[in-house]
């Protein structure tokens, strides 16, 4: 993940393996219920760190294979939407789900009724944008079913959602719906940022050296590198389409861009001499 311009999704990704491996997979088969949130960790003997353990650790190595795989692919809303944004995003998923969570566990107050520990929050909430946000590039057929490039990591999201189940299912649930209520912009808070400082901690503290990149000069792209402005009577690109160039390796500004030159043209950018350029 280094360099792909994600360092809020690459923290969380490098937690994620750290704690997993630390508190999770490394004690073992009893370690499932140990991670696992009940009542009495929240409402008996509530814990910060238990919290945060929680949050961030798997279970399982299948867990944590599915869900890193899905932590990976969804840096792309980080590198299309920003860091700040992301990070907004997490702390809203994590609570939002945090409180369904918790309501659940009153309601039942069993004590071996647990919720599985890890990112599930952040994992499905973001299959809410995944569905909404990100176009289907290729549809391909297999021993009469229908598929699509998107199959892959619906797949992922169904084993993972099925990896303890009740106790993945409770937290997949929780996350879907922050998610939803995320896009419908409950409270205004899509336009909700963090102070630059905060934000700017995370990409220092995940990539130390993102900073050094981030000043080196520009390529000499030649003349093309020289843009006149473009015209206000330029069609914007639609957002699936800016989430189409930014799976082909673009940063949000630069899909804007080449979409504009290319007339919104998604598969005239897979060949296109301009897009090489910027590649290279």
């Amino acid at each position: 993940m280094n360099g792909d311009k994600a360092p809020v999704t690459r923290a969380f990704f490098i937690a994620s393996v750290l704690f997993t491996v630390f508190f999770g997979i490394r004690r073992g088969g009893g370690s499932s219920s140990k991670l696992g949130l009940s009542y009495q960790d929240i409402f008996e003997k509530f814990g910060i760190w238990k919290l945060i353990i929680w949050n961030f650790s798997f279970s399982s190595t299948l867990e944590l294979f599915f869900g890193l795989y899905l932590l990976y692919y969804f840096r792309v809303f980080e590198r299309l939407f920003g860091s700040n944004k992301r990070s907004v995003f997490i702390l809203f998923s994590g609570i939002v789900s945090l409180i369904l969570e918790t309501i659940l566990l009153s309601l039942f107050k069993d004590p071996t009724n647990l919720v599985a520990s890890g990112p599930y929050a952040f994992i499905f909430a973001s299959f809410v944008s995944f569905y909404l946000d990100i176009p289907i590039l290729k549809r391909f057929h297999l021993f009469g079913v229908h598929f699509s490039d998107k199959s892959s990591i619906y797949l992922a999201g169904v084993l993972l959602l099925l990896s303890s189940w009740q106790r993945s299912i409770i937290p997949a649930i929780c996350g879907i719906i922050a998610g939803s209520l995320y896009r419908l912009n409950i409270f205004g808070i899509r336009k909700a940022k963090f102070p630059e400082l905060i934000a700017s901690f995370f990409s220092r503290l995940s990539s130390p050296s993102l900073n050094s990149h981030s000043q080196a000069p520009s390529p000499n792209l030649g003349p093309q590198a020289v843009r006149s402005p473009v015209p206000s009577s330029s069609i914007e690109p639609s957002m699936a389409a800016i989430g189409a160039m930014v799976l082909m390796g673009f940063d949000q500004n630069e899909a804007r861009q080449v979409l504009v030159d290319i007339r919104n043209d998604v598969n005239a950018a897979k060949y296109s001499k301009h897009i090489r350029m910027l590649i290279d």
